[in-house]
């Protein structure tokens, strides 16, 4: 007998599979058509199987890069070093890390602008800055 939630999770990889198979297939038609070349169903099956294969080797390995650095949640850091054998996807990966570092910075900035909250902790700290500054030009 299955154990409990196998066949949800047997049907959840079912739609999975069905929708990889789907972009795989618009993917090869777009191709196709740009190349003028045709795909047999085979041949996209088999692209397929291999993509959602290597997702799930994917996964296992985020997940174990992770836990080598004794953590539950995979970070952008385990993204990076997944694609370290390409460089073009490692920098490509690279970039949107520090585009979404940016954006996060300027949502952070806009929020405590309008909030109202922060700007009396920088005030504090230009403040406590000058007085170390004149405490050690005084001695």
């Amino acid at each position: 007998m299955a154990a409990p939630g196998a066949e949800e999770r047997s049907a959840y990889t079912q739609r999975l599979r069905a929708a990889v198979h789907y972009n795989v297939g618009c993917f090869c038609e777009e191709i196709g058509e740009d190349k003028q070349i045709e795909f047999s169903k085979e041949t996209i099956a088999a692209i397929s199987e291999t993509t959602f294969r290597q997702c799930a080797n994917f996964a296992k390995d985020l997940e174990f890069f992770a836990k080598h650095g004794k953590r539950t949640t995979i970070n952008t850091d385990d993204v990076k070093l997944l694609a370290r054998r390409s460089k073009a996807l490692q920098n490509f990966i690279t970039e949107k890390c520090d585009q979404l570092v940016a954006n996060n910075a300027e949502q952070k900035e806009k929020k405590m602008i309008t909030t109202g909250k922060g700007k009396k902790k920088s005030d504090h700290r230009t403040e406590s800055t000058v007085t170390e500054d004149e405490d050690v030009t005084e001695d």
